[in-house]
């Protein structure tokens, strides 16, 4: 059996930290528990393709062109697993097609 219980929540970030125990059901005795964080993101999907739509593809790329807004839950994830820390890792990432719904401009980065 599975209970999940709510930490806390950031009303302002829409973060919430979570517990969840889970029971063996088994019998080996081998419980587990899983502290995790998780975020509402549909607010930052939606006015990231909004600004995507307003954004003239053909505009020349220059200094501190915006290109994504990613959610914090995201974010601690690039850092901990040290994309935000490659140049070559995040450009990488920015320009995988999966992760599009974070990206503000078209092109490659």
């Amino acid at each position: 059996m599975t209970k999940k219980r709510l930490i806390s929540f950031d009303h302002e970030t829409k973060i919430s930290n979570n517990f969840t125990f889970e029971e063996d059901v088994t019998g080996n005795n081998d419980h587990h528990f899983v502290l995790s964080r998780e975020q509402d993101v549909t607010a930052i999907i939606n006015d990231n393709k909004e600004q995507l739509k307003q954004t003239d593809k053909r505009t020349k790329w220059g200094d501190w062109n915006k290109v994504a807004s990613i959610p914090m839950v995201v974010y601690y994830d690039l850092k901990a697993k040290g994309i935000l820390d490659d140049p070559v890792a995040i450009k990488k990432w920015l320009n995988d097609p999966e992760n599009k719904y974070f990206r503000t401009r078209e092109g490659n980065v």
